[in-house]
């Protein structure tokens, strides 16, 4: 039945699934790569510590409700090195470096997001 199937596919089917996976190759490159950012906004109890450009490499000391977290800026990207949080999500994160992308450590509330030229939604809301 598959053989009877593959018959009736002629030469301009295949070349329309061709470029039509082309179309969607291409459209997914395009649209989920992030523009490289230039700026870090450092947050500590919701409110912005610092703003510091990524072409510098520094460590940074921000203070929150449970001691200190420590964040490295290297090579035009950032992490978060250290935090006294438990579980160490925002560690575990590793390094950022497309705008857009952040790294929340709730318990301590402190916040690391790369910012580029233009910002990023994820969604709009009317």
């Amino acid at each position: 039945m598959q053989l009877a199937a593959t018959q009736n596919i002629r030469p301009g089917d295949w070349l329309t699934m061709l470029l039509g996976a082309c179309c969607v190759v291409l459209l997914a490159l395009h649209l989920w790569s992030g523009e490289l950012a230039d700026k870090a906004v450092i947050r500590s109890g919701g409110k912005i510590f610092q703003t510091v450009p990524l072409s510098h490499n520094q460590h940074i000391e921000v203070p929150g409700p449970l001691g200190i977290s420590l964040i490295i800026i290297e090579n035009r990207k950032a992490r978060i090195a250290s935090d006294p949080s438990p579980r160490q999500y925002c560690v575990r994160q590793g390094w950022l470096q497309q705008a857009g992308e952040i790294a929340l450590c709730l318990p301590n509330q402190v916040s690391v997001e790369l910012v580029g030229s233009q910002k990023r939604y994820d969604s709009l809301n009317y």
